[in-house]
């Protein structure tokens, strides 16, 4: 999502649960994470008022996310997550996981406080941001072998092709959901 000053927020995340209850949490998550990004509020104040507005539910939830918010003036992206794996950073043909700050569960204590990571992307990176159903973290290795792929890949719309190759055939348990950001020149 574009937000004011050109800066772009770039979220996934996943409830526990199926149907309509657990659609319609979500709909209200991604309502309420988008206006409260528009006020400018960082990642991890962001986190905990999602928080605070899954407690106050009617139907008490569970989920995972991952918020980030990138600024292409001065090339920093600051992030949180609740529960969620970290996003993966691909830079010249390797790939590497970014270092985690503290985040429990969205909904599993009411007063959670949110750690918030940075870090500087350049021309040329590639950032993966994936739900566990995609593929788990014990599986990441997988995405992060496809760093020649995605090093010689004109698009990011080319690396998202490469990740449904590698993960997209097999069954799966539950949602999955990748989003691939490349950072311009």
């Amino acid at each position: 999502m574009e937000l004011p000053g050109g800066r772009t927020l770039l979220t996934v995340g996943g409830l526990a649960g199926r149907g309509v209850a657990a659609t319609s949490s979500m709909a209200m998550l991604l309502g309420a994470v988008r206006g409260m990004a528009l006020s400018g509020a960082e990642p991890a104040p962001l986190m905990g008022w999602l928080n605070q507005l899954l407690d106050a539910a009617a139907q008490p939830a569970l989920g995972s996310a991952l918020c980030c918010r990138y600024d292409p003036a001065s090339g920093a992206l600051l992030w949180a997550r609740a529960g969620h794996p970290a996003p993966l950073l691909f830079r010249e043909g390797t790939g590497r996981a970014l270092r985690a700050p503290d985040g429990v569960l969205l909904g599993a204590m009411a007063d959670a406080a949110y750690a918030q990571g940075e870090e500087r992307l350049l021309p040329g990176d590639v950032l993966v941001l994936h739900t566990e159903g995609l593929v788990d973290r014990r599986a990441v290795g997988r995405l992060l072998e496809l760093a020649p792929r995605f090093a010689a890949a004109d698009s990011a719309q080319e690396c998202l092709r490469a990740v449904l190759e590698e993960c997209g055939d097999r069954e799966r348990e539950d949602d999955a959901c990748v989003l691939i950001a490349r950072v311009g020149s």
